[in-house]
Parts: structure tokens; C-alpha cells; sequence
């Protein structure tokens, strides 16, 4: 029986090892995704020196959170692990995208190739709002390219038909990818049709006050 408490402990001090790192872990994801969320806030509001201060945060914070669990697989790839990551790709993707930037790969990132191609659909619905705050100004090319890049994300996404299991519900993300995409384009075919009116306005104008 000597033999069977000192087992007992062994594994009980395992599963307290592992139930610290999962805590950490947790809390950590959770610092993590509020870094995400005040970096994008910074973009869409153009602060671009607070931006790139942000991201260097969170490259420190996401270090931390993964080399926390690094030694622990199935904290690695828990889901909430996993949704971190995504929310930090999803940071780093939409930066490149607004800044007009090579999109950093999964390498460079250091995420699952499934982790990468969600963070890549959450990047492509956050167009929209940057999209829509240049078009309340008036119509511009950049809301055009930004609509072509999320149709050009969309057209990528929508070949990945594997099962949810291999891409960690891709499939759902690409059909919201979808949906805001056709309520995008509404907007800014709305917009342009906007502006060639007014444009057509002044024109006429003009002629009649010659």
C-alpha cells in the first residue's frame, strides 16, 4: 500500500500543476484578449502611435500565455487558449490590412493554421466598421479597397469546406464573413451612388452659374 500512496501523491501533484498553469492560463487569455480589443480600438480611431505600442504589449502578453502552457498540449488547445490566439491574429491582420501591409503568416505569429484562418474571417467583419466611419465623411477609393479586400477573404474562406473538427468552426465565421460582406457592399454602392449625385449636383451648379 506504500507503494500505492506514494502513486497517489505523484499524480496528485501532477494535477495540481496542471490546474495552476489551467488558471493562469485562463487569466492570462483574459488579459490577452482585452490587449486585442484596446488595439483595435486604437486603429479604427487612427491612433497609430498607440497602436504599435499596444501590439508590442501584446507580443509580451501573448509570449507569456503560450510558454504558460507550452508544456501542457491540452491547455494548449483548449478552447479558450485557442479564441485568445484568434483574437491576437485577428489584432495583427487587421493592422496589416488598414496599414496595407504583408498579412503576417501563421509562422510569424506563431498560430495554429486553423487558429490563423478564424482570426483572418474576425479581421475581415472589423472592415466594416473601419469602412463605414470612412463613408459617414463621404464616399473614398479606401473604402472601395477595403471592400475588395474583405470580398478577396471571403472568396479564400469559402474554399476550406473541411469538417468543423480540422478548422475550429471556420464554416460558421465564413458565413458571417458572408453576410457582413453583402451588407457592406450595400453601403458603399449606397455611398458611391451618393457621391456621383452630388457630384453631378455641382456640376450642374457650376454650369448654371457661369
Amino acid at each position: 500500500m506504500d507503494q500505492l500512496d506514494l502513486l497517489a501523491e505523484e499524480i496528485r501533484q501532477e494535477f495540481e500543476r496542471v490546474n495552476a498553469a489551467r488558471d493562469q492560463a485562463y487569466q492570462r487569455s483574459r488579459e490577452l484578449i482585452s490587449l486585442c480589443a484596446r488595439s483595435i480600438r486604437a486603429m479604427h480611431r487612427s491612433e497609430w502611435e498607440a497602436t504599435d505600442a499596444l501590439l508590442v504589449e501584446l507580443n509580451q502578453a501573448k509570449e507569456t500565455f503560450v510558454a504558460d502552457v507550452q508544456d501542457f498540449p491540452d491547455l494548449y488547445f483548449a478552447g479558450y487558449t485557442q479564441d485568445a490566439i484568434k483574437e491576437y491574429v485577428e489584432a495583427h491582420l487587421t493592422y496589416a490590412i488598414m496599414r496595407e501591409r504583408p498579412l503576417p503568416t501563421p509562422t510569424d505569429l506563431g498560430a495554429e493554421s486553423n487558429t490563423w484562418l478564424n482570426g483572418l474571417a474576425e479581421a475581415a467583419t472589423e472592415l466594416r466598421r473601419r469602412i463605414l466611419d470612412i463613408i459617414r465623411l463621404g464616399h473614398s477609393d479606401e473604402a472601395e479597397r477595403l471592400l475588395d479586400v474583405m470580398d478577396a477573404i471571403y472568396s479564400i474562406l469559402v474554399t476550406f469546406d473541411f469538417n468543423d473538427s480540422i478548422t475550429g468552426g471556420l464554416r460558421r465565421r465564413t458565413d458571417t464573413v458572408r453576410a457582413v460582406l453583402e451588407r457592406t457592399r450595400g453601403d458603399v454602392t449606397t455611398s458611391l451612388r451618393q457621391a456621383k449625385l452630388e457630384a453631378a449636383l455641382e456640376a450642374l451648379e457650376a454650369k448654371f452659374n457661369n
